[in-house]
C-alpha cells in the first residue's frame, strides 16, 4: 500500500488551496484511511472505481454517497444525457422536461399536487423549510435527523453545540450562523413520542421536519402519532427522503407505511449521479413558494431533469428497489455470520439498502480503519457501511466477504490482546466533524 499514491499527493495539494480539501465531508480520506485512501477517481462503471494510478477497486462502500442505485455510468441514463447535451443544456427558455418530471413525481405520490426542483439536498431542505415557515406563519422548526449544512439547520447548535450530535454527525459547529437564529430550531429523538409531545407543548413549532428512517427501524405507530400530532396542532410535516427515497419503494419510504407528509424531499438517487433534487407537496402549502422568493439560475438546467426521467424509467422497469433491498438483507446476514464465527459483538443499523455495522468495542474506529486498510489492499473500497446498487453482483459480494472475514479474524485477535494500532499503517479514521479541522 503506497502512502504516496497520486490521489494522496493531490489531496495534500488540495488541502492548501481548498478549505477542508474538498466539497463533501463524507468523501474526505480521513473518514476512511488517512494518508492511504486513493481519494480521487479517474473513471467509474457499475460498482467499480479506478483511481488516478488506474488501480481498480470494487466499491463496497458509499456508491457516490448514495447517488447511484443503478450503478456508475448506467448506459440508459448516460445515453439520454449525452443526447440532450447535443441539443443544448441551457437557454433563455425553460426545459420542458421539468414539467414531465413534476408530472411523474406527482403520479407516484397522489397526495402531492405540486413540485419544485433544485440540484442539491441542502438546497432542497432549505427550500422546504422556507415554504413551510411561510405557510405556517411560524419560525420555529422541530427536527429529527440530518438535513444539510444551511443556517436554519445548524442554528440548532447555537444553544448547545451538541444538540445535533445524535443526528448523524457529532461536533457540527455553528460558526458563522447568525446568533439571532438561536431558539429557532429544536431537536427531538427518533421513536420518542413523549419527547416530541413535550417539544410541541414547550416550543409550539410550526413545522416538524424528519427523516422517515436513518439508522433505526421505523415504528409505524410512532409515525402515525407524529402525523396525528401535526394534524391536531396545525403543524406542517416534512419528510426528508433525500437518502431513503427509492430504496424500498418506487418513490418515498413513507409509501411503504401509508403515512403521507405535507411536503417531501427527494435527491441523491433521483438522477443516478446527476444533480437533481425535488420538493413535492400539497398545493395549499406549495403555493407559498410564490409568496416568498425562491429562485436560482442553475435549477433550470436540463441535464438533471432528463437524467431523473430516465432514471425513474429504468428503476420502474427493473424494480431496482427490490434488488438493492434483497442484496442489502443478504449482506447484513453475512455480517452477522462472520461476526458470530469470530465471537464478535456487532450491531447493524439502517435500511437494508443503506446498511452499516458497529463492532461493540472501545476500539471501533481503529477497527474501522483496519477494515478499510485490509480491504483496500485487496481491491475494495470499504469501511463499515454499504449503500447497495443493482451492480453488486454475487461474485463481487463473495470476494468481499472472503477478505472481510479475514479482517474480522484479526479484530478478534486484537480483542484477545493484539495491539490494533501496531497493525495500522497510519492514523485512525475520524469519527466526526471536529477532528477534521
Amino acid at each position: 500500500m503506497k502512502k504516496n499514491n497520486s490521489g494522496i499527493k493531490l489531496w495534500k495539494k488540495a488541502k492548501n488551496i481548498i478549505p477542508g480539501g474538498n466539497m463533501l465531508l463524507s468523501k474526505r480520506p480521513e473518514m476512511f484511511l488517512p494518508d492511504f485512501w486513493p481519494t480521487y477517481f479517474s473513471k467509474s462503471k457499475g460498482c467499480t472505481v479506478w483511481d488516478l494510478d488506474n488501480k481498480k477497486y470494487y466499491d463496497m462502500s458509499l456508491m457516490g454517497v448514495g447517488t447511484n442505485i443503478l450503478g456508475y455510468g448506467c448506459e440508459e441514463v448516460d445515453t439520454e444525457v449525452q443526447n440532450i447535451i447535443k441539443k443544448g443544456n441551457m437557454s433563455s427558455l425553460n426545459c420542458p422536461e421539468e414539467v414531465y418530471l413534476a408530472e411523474k413525481l406527482i403520479a407516484m405520490h397522489p397526495w402531492a399536487d405540486m413540485v419544485r426542483f433544485a440540484r442539491t439536498g441542502g438546497e432542497a431542505n432549505s427550500i422546504a423549510v422556507r415554504i413551510a415557515r411561510a405557510a405556517s406563519g411560524k419560525d420555529k422548526v422541530a427536527v429529527c435527523g440530518y438535513h444539510g449544512w444551511h443556517d436554519w439547520y445548524l442554528a440548532a447548535n447555537l444553544n448547545d453545540d451538541s444538540n445535533l450530535d445524535g443526528h448523524l454527525l457529532p461536533g457540527l459547529e455553528p460558526m458563522g450562523v447568525p446568533r439571532n437564529l438561536k431558539d429557532s430550531i429544536v431537536t427531538f429523538d427518533y421513536n420518542n413520542l413523549n419527547e416530541l409531545e413535550k417539544v410541541i407543548v414547550d416550543h409550539k413549532p410550526g413545522t416538524i421536519k424528519m427523516e422517515v428512517s436513518r439508522n433505526e427501524v421505523p415504528d409505524i405507530e410512532y409515525l402515525k402519532n407524529v402525523r396525528s400530532l401535526c394534524d391536531k396542532n396545525g403543524i406542517i410535516l416534512i419528510f426528508d427522503e433525500c437518502t431513503s427515497g427509492f430504496r424500498e419503494t418506487f418513490g418515498g419510504l413513507h409509501k411503504k407505511y401509508g403515512i403521507n407528509p405535507d411536503l417531501a424531499i427527494f435527491g441523491k438517487a433521483l438522477g443516478n449521479g446527476y444533480a437533481i433534487t425535488s420538493i413535492i407537496g400539497r398545493k395549499d402549502i406549495m403555493d407559498f413558494a410564490q409568496k416568498t422568493f425562491i429562485s436560482s439560475t442553475f435549477w433550470t438546467e436540463r441535464i438533471g431533469s432528463v437524467a431523473a426521467l430516465k432514471t425513474l424509467e429504468v428503476m420502474e422497469t427493473n424494480k431496482s428497489w427490490e434488488t438493492i433491498t434483497k442484496i442489502g438483507k443478504s449482506i447484513r446476514q453475512r455480517w452477522l455470520k462472520i461476526a458470530d464465527d469470530n465471537d464478535l459483538s456487532i450491531t447493524i443499523q439502517g435500511l437494508p439498502a443503506l446498511s452499516n455495522f458497529m463492532l461493540n468495542y472501545k476500539d471501533m474506529f481503529a477497527y474501522k480503519t483496519l477494515i478499510s486498510q485490509h480491504m483496500l489492499a485487496n481491491g475494495f473500497l470499504a469501511s463499515n457501511a454499504i449503500y447497495t446498487c443493482i451492480c453488486h453482483e454475487e461474485h463481487i459480494i463473495d470476494e468481499y466477504f472472503h477478505h472481510l472475514s479475514k479482517a474480522f479474524k484479526i479484530i478478534k485477535e486484537c480483542e484477545e490482546g493484539l495491539d490494533v494500532k501496531s497493525l495500522l499503517n497510519g492514523d485512525i479514521c475520524h469519527s466526526g466533524f471536529k477532528r477534521l479541522n
